[in-house]
Formats: structure tokens, sequence, C-alpha cells
């Protein structure tokens, strides 16, 4: 009977159901698991699912019988590939699970940054509104989004996602290639100085390497435009948050939507909890993936991931 364990299930969430795996062996489950506790949990284990924990020579130990690793998101930062590689080790992730919420979130925190929703929810349940004279209150000026521009960085699945609505809402759409893709088919393709002079709305989807590492520094926050709103749902390392919080002080951008940071959970020193503003700043935890049904869709197809290596052996 196979052993599959999983190593950091509360990043799955308790509402998902994992019965199916237990048709395919003896499955243990765990929370989380703390680096000291990996090499111990998964020693009998024919196969890991892991989300975050990192998968190396030292958490993993000798584990005798592991034959897979599956990663229940995208991004595979957490493997080493060589070591895996090296024990003959197998390994899958999941994409494209998560695209319709990210780009769902994408522009709540859009939507939430442009039409000031914060300030005017303040104002009615502050008692201004009740105490006001008028049947309305627009000090806080905003703008229609289909007189914007909305710059991309990073046109994959979830970037084209992104780009296709904003176009359905009458954006003049623009993108930025860090990676030096040829240009696709129906988008319009511009270096990264014209992106940030000319958007009205930047927002990253791309992944994190190289290329996009501390790609969001000073000087690219003082090329955008000082009405400019920022987003970020890519890797929080693209940005550099230091200088992100100055731009947003010194009034470089009007103001920022973030989903991930660079480290996770926020620290204490992170210089963007200064931040009280919710019209200036929204930040929320890493979870514009994490739908119900994205979760659901995840656990899906890593099911049918476990299930075809474990028929096929390959």
């Amino acid at each position: 009977m196979m052993n599959i364990v999983f190593v950091d299930a509360d990043t799955i969430g308790s509402d998902i159901d994992l019965s199916g795996f237990s048709e395919l062996g003896d499955v243990t489950v765990y929370g989380s698991t703390r680096e000291s506790e990996m090499p111990e949990r998964i020693r009998e284990a024919d196969v890991i699912i892991v989300n975050k924990t990192e998968v190396n020579a030292r958490t993993v130990g000798e584990a005798p019988r592991l034959k897979l690793v599956c990663v229940s998101a995208t991004g595979t930062n957490n493997l080493d590939m060589e070591f895996l590689g090296r024990r003959g080790i197998a390994w899958r992730n999941v994409a494209g699970y998560s695209t319709e919420n990210v780009a769902q979130h994408t522009f709540a925190l859009m939507f939430a940054l442009l039409e000031k929703l914060s300030y005017y929810d303040d104002y009615v349940k502050s008692g201004k509104y009740t105490a006001g004279e008028s049947f309305t209150h627009f000090s806080n000026v905003f703008h229609e989004l289909q007189s914007l521009t909305w710059g991309i960085i990073g046109l994959g699945a979830i970037g084209r996602r992104v780009a296709d609505i904003a176009g359905m809402f009458g954006c003049h759409v623009i993108y930025y290639s860090a990676s030096g893709s040829p240009r696709q088919k129906g988008y319009e393709q511009v270096d990264l100085d014209t992106l940030l002079e000319t958007s009205d709305i930047v927002s990253v989807h791309a992944p994190l390497n190289e290329s996009t590492q501390d790609l969001m520094n000073a000087e690219a926050f003082h090329k955008m435009k000082n009405s400019a709103i920022f987003i970020n749902v890519g890797r929080g390392p693209i940005v550099v948050e230091e200088d992100l919080a100055d731009a947003l002080e010194r009034g470089e951008i009007a103001a920022a939507g973030l989903d991930v940071l660079r480290t996770e959970p926020m620290t204490e020193d992170n210089p963007l909890r200064r931040f009280r503003d919710s019209t200036k700043l929204l930040i929320t935890p890493h979870i514009a993936w994490a739908s119900a049904e994205a979760r659901a869709r995840l656990m899906a197809i890593l099911l049918e991931q476990v299930r075809d290596f474990l028929s096929t052996g390959a």
C-alpha cells in the first residue's frame, strides 16, 4: 500500500475534500511541518504533497521509499531540483488552476483603490453622511476605468486574462515582457520605461526570476505617474518594499494594492506596516489564488497526477 503524506495541509484549507487520496493508499495529513520534523514524518512516504515546505537533502533525508513530490501550487522554487534528479524522485506542480481567481482579485484591489471605496465607506459609517445636507458626496475624486491605460508586467495566462478583462472595460492595454519574449499577437508590447511612464494602472503578473527580482524599485516608481495605481499579485520580491513605501509617502504614485510580500507572513519590520490609510495601500495575505473553487480544482488536479503516476510509474 502506498503511503501519501500531506506535509502542510493548512495551506490548502480544512474545507477541501481530500478523501479521494485514500483510494490510492494510506494518507497522513499534517497541518504544518517544521523543517526539523520533515525527515521523520516522511521517512516511510512514497508520495509527499507540499506547498511552501522546502524539499531538499536536509528536509527529505534518506526517505528510501519516496518516489513523487507534488507541489500544491504553480511555483517550484521550494524544490531542490538537483537533489530530486540525483535521487530519481519525480515531481509535479499545478498550473492554471487559479487564473480566474487571480484576475478577479486584481480587479478587486484595483476597483477598491480607483473608486476610493474605503474613504466613502468611512464617510458613511463615521456619521458624516447622516449629518450632511446633500444626497451625495464626492470630494475624493475618482475616474472611469475606460479612460485609462493599463500596463501589465508579465503576459502569461493570468496577465492575458487581466488584459482581456481590462480591454472589455475600455482600457488601453499595454504590456512588458521581463523575459524578452517575442510580441504576443493581439497585445501591444512596449519597453518598461514606456509602460511605467504612460500607464494609469500597473499590475504585476510575472514569476520571480533574475529578470524580475527587485524590478519595481525606486527608479521604477519614480517613472510612474503620480496618479497611478500599482498592483502586485505576482511575487513579493519583485518589489523593493522600502522603495514602494517611500514612493507612496512622497506621492510619486497614488496607491498600491498587494497580495504578495517579500517575506510571508509579513514581518514586524516591514516598511509597509506604517500605512493605515486604505485609500493609499491595500494588502491582502496571499489570497488571490485561494477561492474555494480554485483550491478544489487544485486538489482535483493533484489527485489525478498522483493517480496517473501510481498507475504508470512515470
